[in-house]
């Protein structure tokens, strides 16, 4: 009997449903950082110094949208402006301390949020979640990699 093949286009509609609720549960108050602030801050944490440009094409948002986030992180502190050393012309931005903290807060809240939510799970499903953790961070990441051929399905 052969092994029939997962419709991918309905793998990834449940899936894209499921992670925008997850996200939208996990979601602190309002007074907290939003998802684009965090991401954003996190990439520059990790990344930088990172010229603005750089930091949209990586977020994977416009110019204009970056510049109102930077503006935002910049105006609460999380983020400095210094001097690109390669183009005097532009800047480079960088977190500081309170932006590196206020990184690992947004973090840690989302992550006990999304704890409790698993909690009451069966360990079967949180066995199932944790063996399709490498796939989604190499989704999130972008990573590509090469399907097993048939015969190893």
């Amino acid at each position: 009997m052969r092994h029939r093949q997962p419709d991918r286009t309905e793998i990834a509609a449940r899936l894209a449903a499921a992670v925008g609720r997850i996200n939208r549960r996990a979601r602190t108050d309002s007074a907290s950082l939003g998802y684009g602030l965090v991401s954003a801050l996190a990439t520059i944490q990790t990344e930088g110094p990172l010229r603005p440009g750089d930091l949209s094409r990586i977020e994977v948002v416009t110019k204009p949208t970056m510049t109102r986030i930077l503006t935002e992180l910049e105006q609460r502190g999380f983020i400095e402006r210094e001097a690109d050393p390669r183009d005097g012309r532009a800047f480079m931005v960088s977190a500081t301390p309170a932006g590196i903290a206020a990184v690992e807060r947004a973090r840690a809240d989302r992550t006990g949020i999304v704890a409790e939510l698993i909690a009451a799970l069966p360990a079967e499903d949180v066995d199932s979640i944790a063996a399709a953790l490498a796939a989604l961070e190499r989704i999130g990441q972008g990573e590509r990699t090469q399907e097993a051929p048939i015969s190893e399905r």
